[in-house]
C-alpha cells in the first residue's frame, strides 16, 4: 500500500484501516501509517493526520509509543495549510480527552498557524481559531497583536468561522490592556452577529443563544441594535423566546419606552407562553429600569383589565417582584389586584397574591374576608400555596391581633399546618410560628415583618467565572445549553482561562481552576484481566510542543488496559473522600462477566489505597 504510485489509494487505504478499530486491522495498520505521515503527497499526509486521531481512541498507549504524536507535532509546521489544519484537528481532539496528552502552543507556533489561516478550507479555519484557546499570552502586547491578525475573520461568510473567531477574540480580550483596541474589537464584533439572524431559524437559535451570553460579558457589543431582536410574526417560538431575553438584556433608560411598546405588542399574541414570556419581560424591565418603571406598571395594569387568566396571573407575579424592589410607591394598585383575586388558579400567581395580601394587610381592610375565602380550599392547595398562605395568616394576625376573626384564623392555619399536613416544611414552620405567637408576639412581629431586602436584577446575571468558561465554548453546544460540555458529554475536557502575567486583574479575581488529573505517585493493584507494563507515561505537548514523560511507575505494578479502565470507569469517576473499604467485595468475581468489560465491577476502594484515594481517576491517565 505505501508503495502504491496513486495518492489516492494510499490515503483511501489507510483511512479505511483507521476507521477498523479491531487489533488485527492495528495492528497492520501501525508500519503504514507511519510511512504516510511521511509521503510526499498532502493529500495523504492530512489523511494521514486524521488516521492518527482515530489510532488514538482505538489504542491510545501503542499510539504514543510509536511516537505518533509526535509525528503530528511535526505535521505543524508543514508547508500545505490543510496538512497544518489537520494535524491541528487530531491533536485537539487527543488533547480534548480526559486521558490524552496536553497539548499548548507558544508564540512562535501559534503565530505559524495564522500563517497557514489564509490558505486553509473553512472547517480547517475553524480549527486552527479554536486552537488559539491553547495559547496562553505572557505579555498583553502578543494577545492585542494576535487579535488584529484574526480579526478580519469577522467577514467570513461562513457562520461557524464568525463565532469561533467571535470566540477567540473573546478569549484573547481577557489578556489585552489597551480599552481602545478592546472597544474596537467589541465594535467589530456587532455585525458579524446581526448579519447571523438573517439566515434559517436554526441558524439564528444558535446565535441568539450565543449572543445572550456574550452580551452579558461585553454588553458594548451590542448596546445600541437592541431593535435588531424585535420579533418577527414569522418566526418560530423558540427564536422568540430566545429574543425576548437579549431585549430585557440590552434595555437601558434610552430605549426603555422601545422596549416596553414591543413587549405590550407581543401581550397580545395567541401563542400563551409567548403572552406569558412578554407579561414578565415587562415586570422584569420595571425592576431593571426604574425611569421606566411608572410606564410597565400603566401597561401591566392594562393587560389585567384583559380579564384573560394567564395574562392576569403572569402580571400579578410580576407586580409582586415590583412591590419588593419599589417599596411604598406602587400599594394603590392593591385594589385593582384584589378585584381579579377568582381568575388567579395557579399555584405560582396564588402565591404571589396571598404574599401582597399578608404583606400589606394593615392596608386592606377586608384582608382577613379575603384570606377566609382562600383558606377554605388550603388542605387541596400546593405547598407553595400553603406556605405562602400560613405566613400571611401569622402576618395578619400581628397587625389585626385585636380582631376575634384574625384569631380565629391564625388558629385554624396553624392547627391544619401542625395536624392535618405531611409536609415537614409546612409542618415546621406551623410549629415554630405557634411557638413564637404563644411566647413573645412582639418578638414574633419583629420576625415575621422584618425588613425585606430590595430586589435587584443581580440575581439575572450568571457568575463571572462560569461566563468566561462558558465562552470559551462559543458556537458548540455548550454556548446552546448554556452548560460546559463536560456535564453532559462523556470524557469531555474541562476549559477554563489559565493565569499568566498579561491576564486582567478582573479575569483573575474570577479564575476558575480547572486541575487536571495527575499520575499516581504509588503503584496501585486494580483486579481484572490486562497486560501488565514495565511502566507508562503521560505525554505533554508543552510550550513548544515537547515531550516531557513523567517519572517512570515500577514494573511491579499491575496496570490494567487503556480501553479496559476507559469503558470501566468512562473517565467520570468520583472521588472516594470517604474511609476506604477494608475489604474487596468482588475480588472473586474476576472474569466472572466474560468481555462484558462495561459490566465488570470495580471496587472503590481497598485497604493498601489509605494513602491514595484518587487513585482509581488517575489510573486512567496514560
Amino acid at each position: 500500500m505505501p508503495g502504491d504510485r496513486n495518492p489516492l489509494i494510499r490515503a483511501l487505504a489507510i483511512r479505511t484501516m483507521s476507521y477498523i478499530p479491531i487489533p488485527v486491522v492495528t495492528d497492520s495498520l501501525i508500519e503504514p501509517l507511519r510511512h504516510c505521515l511521511k509521503d510526499r503527497d498532502p493529500y495523504v499526509r492530512k489523511t494521514a493526520a486524521i488516521c492518527v486521531a482515530k489510532l488514538y481512541t482505538a489504542d491510545p498507549r501503542r499510539a504514543e509509543k510509536g511516537g505518533f504524536v509526535e509525528m503530528l507535532r511535526d505535521l505543524m509546521l508543514d508547508g500545505n495549510a490543510t496538512v497544518v489544519a489537520n494535524a491541528v484537528a487530531a491533536l485537539s481532539e487527543i488533547g480534548d480527552r480526559q486521558d490524552g496528552v496536553i497539548f499548548k502552543l507558544n508564540l512562535a507556533t501559534a503565530n505559524k498557524l495564522l500563517a497557514a489561516l489564509g490558505e486553509s478550507s473553512e472547517w480547517g479555519q475553524i480549527y486552527i481559531l479554536d486552537t488559539l484557546l491553547r495559547y496562553v499570552p505572557e505579555r498583553h502586547g502578543d494577545a492585542e497583536l494576535m487579535a488584529e491578525r484574526i480579526i478580519v475573520q469577522l467577514q467570513h461568510a461562513n457562520a461557524a468561522v464568525v463565532l469561533t473567531t467571535i470566540k477567540a477574540l473573546l478569549y484573547l480580550m481577557n489578556y489585552m490592556d489597551n480599552r481602545k483596541l478592546i472597544d474596537y474589537c467589541c465594535k467589530k464584533m456587532g455585525p458579524p452577529l446581526v448579519t447571523l439572524l438573517s439566515s434559517g431559524p436554526e441558524v439564528q437559535y444558535v446565535a441568539l443563544r450565543n449572543i445572550l451570553l456574550i452580551i452579558q460579558r461585553r454588553p458594548a457589543v451590542l448596546k445600541n441594535d437592541v431593535k435588531v431582536f424585535f420579533c418577527k410574526y414569522n418566526d418560530p417560538i423558540y427564536v422568540k423566546l430566545a429574543k425576548l431575553e437579549i431585549m430585557y438584556r440590552l434595555a437601558r433608560t434610552e430605549n426603555a419606552n422601545e422596549v416596553l411598546a414591543e413587549l405590550q405588542e407581543y401581550a397580545s399574541e395567541v401563542d400563551v407562553d409567548f403572552v406569558r414570556k412578554a407579561v414578565r419581560s415587562i415586570g422584569r424591565l420595571a425592576i431593571k429600569v426604574e425611569a421606566g418603571a411608572d410606564n410597565c406598571i400603566q401597561a401591566l395594569l392594562s393587560l389585567i383589565d384583559t380579564k384573560v387568566s394567564y395574562v392576569v396571573q403572569e402580571a400579578v407575579i410580576v407586580i409582586k417582584d415590583i412591590f419588593r424592589r419599589y417599596p411604598g410607591k406602587y400599594e394603590g394598585i392593591i385594589p385593582k389586584l384584589c378585584e381579579n383575586l377568582d381568575l388567579l388558579d395557579e399555584p405560582e400567581s396564588k402565591a404571589a397574591m396571598v404574599w401582597i395580601l399578608g404583606q400589606f394587610s394593615d392596608r386592606i381592610d377586608n384582608a382577613d374576608e379575603l384570606l377566609d375565602d382562600l383558606l377554605y380550599t388550603f388542605l387541596d392547595e400546593s405547598v407553595e400555596v400553603q406556605l405562602a398562605l400560613l405566613t400571611a395568616a401569622v402576618k395578619l394576625f400581628i397587625y389585626k391581633s385585636s380582631l376575634d376573626s384574625t384569631k380565629a384564623l391564625v388558629h385554624k392555619v396553624l392547627k391544619w399546618a401542625t395536624e392535618n399536613v405531611d409536609n415537614p416544611d409546612l409542618r415546621d414552620r406551623g410549629f415554630m410560628y405557634w411557638r413564637m405567637l404563644a411566647v413573645n408576639p412582639s418578638i414574633a412581629g419583629s420576625i415575621v415583618l422584618a425588613e425585606k431586602p430590595a430586589i435587584t436584577t443581580d440575581s439575572d446575571r450568571m457568575d463571572r467565572g462560569a461566563l468566561d468558561q462558558l465562552l470559551l465554548h462559543t458556537g458548540t453546544l455548550g454556548s446552546i445549553y448554556h452548560k460546559n460540555p463536560e456535564t453532559f458529554i462523556r470524557n469531555a475536557a474541562g476549559k477554563a482561562l489559565v493565569d499568566s502575567p498579561a491576564l486582567n486583574p478582573n479575569s483573575r479575581a474570577a479564575l476558575v481552576p480547572l486541575p487536571r488529573p495527575q499520575l499516581p505517585p504509588t503503584t496501585i493493584n486494580v483486579p481484572g484481566p490486562g497486560p501488565t507494563e514495565p511502566q507508562m507515561k503521560m505525554i505533554s505537548i508543552n510550550a513548544d510542543l515537547a515531550l516531557k514523560p513523567a517519572p517512570p511507575i515500577p514494573s511491579s505494578s499491575t496496570i490494567p488496559d487503556t480501553t479496559q479502565s476507559l469503558s470501566a470507569h468512562g473517565g467520570d469517576d468520583d472521588d472516594d473522600d470517604g474511609p476506604p473499604v477494608a475489604a474487596d467485595p468482588y475480588s472473586n468475581l474476576d472474569g466472572a462477566f466474560g468481555n462484558y468489560l462495561q459490566d465488570e465491577p470495580r471496587p472503590i476502594g481497598t485497604g493498601n489505597q489509605q494513602t491514595n484515594r484518587h487513585a482509581d481517576l488517575d489510573d486512567l491517565l496514560f
